[in-house]
């Protein structure tokens, strides 16, 4: 998909911030910004509505995924609440600045997900399924920089299990 004029600052900037981070490889950067499909400018959700972010394309062994991706405090806070469905293989890819235990609870989300907490080679660390609004917390077991959400028992569905690895984006290679 062709990057629109106006898009082409706003995905160079993103890619050379996550450069500077080191959160991305330099190919994988590139992938980035050929596959922005977002907002060229991303505006804050009205409040108690859904956020629609930049997406990439990921995939676990043979199943391909379009993620949205939650850079920021504010994106990552948001994440998916306010939604009321996702379509199947759609999720979203929290990016840390540094690794650390992560933790999500499910506040304000109207629908239940499954979590993979992801090693810096996109190495599945340990996976929880989430309910509808809960306010239980659902944590890493190693320190992290990626967290993937997808609709409540999609890895399950497809065997991904702890050990195996998410490609794309920020992994490398699909």
């Amino acid at each position: 998909m062709p990057i629109a004029p106006e898009q082409t600052l706003i995905v160079v900037h993103a890619a050379a911030q996550a450069l500077m981070r080191g959160l991305v490889r330099l190919g994988s950067s590139v992938g980035l910004a050929l596959l922005y499909s977002g907002p060229a400018l991303a505006q804050p959700p009205a409040a108690g509505q859904p956020q629609s972010l930049p997406t990439i394309q990921l995939s676990a062994g043979m199943y391909n995924i379009r993620a949205e991706v939650a850079r920021t405090p504010q994106e990552q806070a948001i994440g998916l609440m306010h939604r009321r469905s996702m379509p199947v293989n759609h999720g979203m890819l929290f990016v840390f600045d540094q690794r650390g235990q992560q933790c999500f609870w499910m506040k304000n989300t109207l629908m239940p997900l499954s979590i993979a907490f992801l090693a810096d080679d996109g190495r599945v660390v340990n996976m929880a399924e989430m309910k509808a609004g809960s306010l239980d917390q659902h944590c890493s077991t190693e320190a992290v920089r990626y967290a993937l959400e997808m609709n409540q028992g999609w890895f399950t569905k497809r065997s991904v299990k702890v050990g195996d690895r998410i490609k794309g984006g920020p992994f490398g290679p699909r």
